[in-house]
């Protein structure tokens, strides 16, 4: 690493922070899930979802890479409308 300008370290650890919040969401999921004894999609899930893909998103923008721009981009759609359903619930209660 020591050949990597400040800059590109900088963008690892945002890659990295994505990739990590990413993959939390699993973890919050299962946890939630195991508690309830039952499939449970909790909104932190979602909101970990848009963080994490917000900073891979960035990471992939910075790259130039077209594949993984596009796949964390589709994301987003989902992402926020489920957290748009969940609103509506809120609401609506």
């Amino acid at each position: 690493m020591s050949n990597l300008s400040n800059t590109e370290i900088i963008w690892l650890v945002i890659g990295f922070s994505g990739q990590l919040l990413f993959s939390g969401r699993f973890l919050i999921q299962w946890i939630t899930s195991e508690r309830k004894g039952q499939s449970v999609v909790p909104k932190s899930f979602w909101l970990l979802s848009i963080s994490g893909s917000a900073l891979l998103l960035s990471y992939a923008i910075y790259r130039l890479d077209p594949v993984f721009i596009v796949a964390q981009s589709f994301g987003f759609v989902v992402y926020f409308r489920n957290l748009q359903l969940l609103r509506k619930e809120q609401l609506s209660s």
